[in-house]
Formats: structure tokens, C-alpha cells, sequence
């Protein structure tokens, strides 16, 4: 779905979150006070990709601010080492053409950090009371939201997770079967959550008694989060990762997060090509960066001067909100839950993220990283900078998947002088593991007859969520054009 405007304009996964995010710009507020009014109704209608159990990621640019990466994402717990800890319970899960393995339970939370997130975000850029920006969507969780299309789909995948433990399933499974398109979902813990969010702030969440309800809740469960790692959690500002890309600046997510390092390093090897680079071009872009993650790499990524060694030595279930308001200023804000982990701790409205029991964040084995080291993310929400200017601000749901769906869409808008709207909508590929899957509409040529790369082939039927969820908003000729992603019922709505 599409939406052009000379004011504002938000791009985001469902269109109750970007309505909630256009409102606020129409009131008066800013950039970033219309991604946390969006964001916090996404805990609402996009419950089992994002919540107050998630991380994420916030980009901030344009309007003479100085660019700044806050990161808020899950950090990992102190595993007992005495016997006590529980294990990782496996789900699969369907997205019809592929079947990828999930991790759930107490074993799977780490330490969550939206609130922190939301509280600084609003400190720092906001113009409007968090109170004010938080009670639209406490008054939606408690009326409830009729679940669209999208996001009956995920929870039909999300079937086995769901039924995993009593307190989720009365959520989402009410009568016996989980719920489904055109049905309503109500939680009024979350309600009252959010509320408190908004007078309160962030401390009941990290010292206060949702901290101690969460930690005595997973405790008599083998769970790791412990009141002193709830404490000890802050949101952190980090100066953004700059790559050059043709006569463009893109501004991304920097280590210790994976997914914007590995863009930048797929930019730059295609930026080394002419332009526009063939689809054999950017498949082994995708096949390079791949190839970078190893341990030396994932250990790397939290010491310090990493990036400056990495570039010099080689280059000589996720929700996304862009907003770009009248005066330039952009804000993009990718938030997961993973898939959830099926803990949700009553009287809190909290379920907790499974980001300790995502495969594609621990390639190297589960519970390695050490305790308050944040995760290696692939979320990695980005801005286009040209002639000194936003042009285009784009972040993606998908796991593995974001950095190539990142990737693509930026290769369409730079190099292929398509609009957001075009680049979005436009059929993708990915690679992974000698395994080339792409959607309908792409000729893959002679990509297949190299011998040297014998690579297999997955087609999907059509546009998939497999391939992430691109939000994208962008400044073109003077107007502001949105762009929500129809893998993932994304819409974009003006202000």
C-alpha cells in the first residue's frame, strides 16, 4: 500500500500502527514522536513481532539533527550453571515454501529493552508527553483489535508457540483454537501497561514491581532474567555506521549488530561495480556477506575499533516504522519479539521475546554470549542520505533475510531510479547456505550455470513474508511518497 504527501508520512506493518504514528504528526508532534505513538500501538496490533519483551533499533536524521543510532536491543542473561536452567523448546514453523526451526520458552528470553527504548527516544527528540502518546494505544488493547489478514497468518504458523503454555493460548486461543482473521484480540494487562508506561516511565519495568514479576515468574521456570540485569539495562546511543553508496551517504545499524555491518560491506562491493548491478551481482554480494560471519567475526563485533578493522581489511517475527516529517526530519524503528517466546507473566502484559533461541543471532551455539553482552542483530534500520538530505528511509522484518531485502530495495531506489513504492513491491531473492530462494517475477539467468558455484533453487509461489517486511518512506522530487511492504500487510498513511 501506498500514500504521498507534502507534510508527513509513515510507512509501517499494520495500518492501525501507521494511522497511530500519521495522527501524531497531524497533531503537531515530530518525526519521533510519531514513531513512538506507532510504535506503541504496534504492541498492540502487531503483538507476536514486537512488544514490551522486544528490542530494537532507532535511527534518527535530517532537520539539522545530528544522525544517532539508539539501541535498545535484548541483551543476553546470566545462564545458572547449576543444573537449574531450562532448556530451548523447538517449534517449526511454515512459511509454506519453507520450514525454518524456531526456539521458544523460559530458556529463550533475554533481557528486553522497548521500554527503555521508548522512554529515551522520548527524553531526547520528543515534543509530546509520553502519557499523551501512550494512551491511544492503551485504549486500543483494551477494546482489542480485529486481527487482519497478515496477522492471522502469523498467528496460524505460530499455531504450536501460541498453545505452549496456559497463559499464552487464553490469549490467543480463547475458545480451543487459535484465533483467526476477522476475530478480536483483547488484553487488558497490556493496557494497563502501556498506561503505566506512559506515566510512569520506564523504572516499574526495570526496578519496580512488572521487574520483580517477570523475574520471580521466570525463575521458578529454569528462566535467566534476573532483578539485577533488569536494573542495570540502558538504552545507548551510538553514532551510526556511514557507507558510501554512488553519490549517496546510507546511515545504518553499527556493531555491535551484525545485519548493518554485513549491509554496508554488500553496498560497498557492489558500489566497487557499475551500475546498476546484475542480479549475479548482488546475489554475491549476498553470497559475501554471508560468507564474513564467522566466529571471528560474531566475537569481533563487540570489541572495540571492530568496524575500523573489518572495513579496512575487507574494503580497502521483526516490525519496522519510517516517518518522515515536513521538516525533514527522519525517524526508522525496527523492534522484534523474535517470535515470542509463549512466556507471558501475568498481570504485566508482557510476553517475553525468544531472541536467546534465534538460530540466525547464535550460528555459533546457543547461550555463548556473555551475560549483558547485546545480541548481534540483523535489524538494521538505515537512512539514504543525498546532497545532505534524507531521501530515503527504509528497515525490514525477516530475520536472516533484513540485510538482503535491505539491500535490494536500496539497489532499486539508487541504482534503478525506481520509487519507494516500486522497490518495495519489487519480487526479491536471498541467499543462504549455498541455497539461492527468490519470487516469482526474477530470472535468475545465468546465475545457475556457473560451475564453478553449484547453487540450488527455491521458487516461491509469490510474494512472501519469508523476505522480510520493508517499511520505506521517501523524499522524491519534492514530495514525501510511502511505502508499506504487502508481504507483511505494510501500509503508509499521511499525515
Amino acid at each position: 500500500m501506498t500514500s504521498t504527501s507534502s507534510k508527513g508520512v509513515v510507512a509501517a506493518g499494520h495500518p492501525l500502527t501507521a494511522q497511530a504514528g500519521a495522527r501524531v504528526l497531524r497533531e503537531g508532534g515530530n518525526a519521533v514522536d510519531a514513531a513512538l505513538g506507532a510504535m506503541l500501538t504496534s504492541f498492540v496490533a502487531e503483538p507476536l513481532l514486537t512488544g514490551l519483551g522486544a528490542g530494537g533499533y532507532m535511527i534518527v536524521a535530517g532537520a539539522g539533527e545530528e544522525p544517532v543510532l539508539l539501541d535498545f536491543f535484548v541483551q543476553a542473561p546470566a545462564r545458572a550453571q547449576d543444573g537449574s536452567a531450562a532448556e530451548l523448546e523447538a517449534v517449526d514453523v511454515s512459511f509454506g515454501d519453507a520450514v525454518q526451526v524456531f526456539y521458544i520458552g523460559p530458556a529463550s528470553c533475554g533481557v528486553y529493552g522497548t521500554p527503555a527504548g521508548v522512554c529515551e527516544a522520548a527524553k531526547r527528540w520528543g515534543t509530546i508527553g509520553l502519557a499523551e502518546l501512550a494512551a491511544p494505544a492503551a485504549a486500543l488493547a483494551r477494546e482489542g483489535v480485529v486481527l487482519n489478514a497478515e496477522q492471522a497468518y502469523v498467528a496460524e504458523i505460530l499455531g504450536d508457540l501460541l498453545r505452549s503454555t496456559s497463559e499464552c493460548a487464553a490469549l490467543w486461543a480463547p475458545e480451543g483454537a487459535i484465533l483467526r482473521e476477522g476475530e478480536l484480540l483483547r488484553n487488558n494487562e497490556l493496557g494497563d501497561a502501556l498506561e503505566r508506561l506512559g506515566a510512569e516511565g520506564a523504572d516499574p519495568f526495570y526496578t519496580g514491581d512488572l521487574a520483580g514479576a517477570v523475574c520471580e515468574w521466570l525463575a521458578e521456570r529454569g528462566g535467566s532474567i534476573s532483578e539485577a540485569q533488569l536494573e542495570g539495562y540502558r538504552a545507548i546511543e551510538r553514532e551510526p555506521l556511514r557507507v558510501r553508496y554512488r553519490d549517496r551517504e546510507v546511515l545504518t545499524n553499527p556493531p555491535p549488530s551484525a545485519g548493518g555491518t554485513l549491509l554496508a560491506y554488500s553496498l560497498a562491493l557492489l558500489a566497487a561495480q557499475p551500475a546498476p548491478p546484475s542480479l549475479k551481482a548482488v546475489i554475491s554480494a549476498m553470497e559475501a556477506a554471508q560468507a564474513e560471519r564467522t566466529p571471528e567475526f560474531l566475537e569481533g563485533l563487540s570489541e572495540d575499533g571492530f568496524l575500523e578493522r573489518f572495513r579496512a581489511s575487507k574494503l580497502g517475527s521483526t516490525t519496522h516504522i519510517s516517518v518522515l516529517d515536513s521538516e525533514g526530519r527522519a525517524c526508522g524503528v525496527t523492534c522484534t519479539n523474535g517470535e515470542g517466546s509463549g512466556v507471558v507473566v501475568p498481570g504485566t502484559g508482557i510476553h517475553l521475546n525468544n531472541v536467546m533461541g534465534e538460530e540466525d543471532l547464535s550460528p555459533l551455539g546457543f547461550h555463548r554470549h556473555p551475560a549483558g553482552r547485546r545480541m548481534p542483530s540483523m535489524m538494521a534500520p538505515s537512512i539514504v542520505m543525498l546532497a545532505g538530505e534524507v531521501e530515503l528511509v527504509l528497515g525490514s522484518a525477516g530475520s536472516n533475510r533484513i540485510r538482503s531485502a535491505l539491500l535490494q530495495t536500496i539497489v532499486g531506489v539508487v541504482d534503478h531510479g525506481l520509487s519507494a513504492v516500486e522497490a518495495v513491491g519489487a519480487p526479491r531473492a536471498h541467499f543462504e547456505e549455498g541455497i539461492v530462494y527468490h519470487e516469482p517475477g526474477i530470472e535468475l539467468g545465468d546465475l545457475l550455470g556457473e560451475p564453478a558455484k553449484e547453487r540450488e533453487v527455491v521458487r516461491f509461489h509469490g510474494l512472501n513474508l519469508f523476505f522480510g517486511g520493508v517499511q520505506a518512506v521517501q523524499r522524491r522530487d519534492g514530495e514525501l511518497i510511502g511505502a508499506g511492504d504487502p508481504r507483511r500487510g505494510g501500509v503508509a498513511v499521511v499525515a
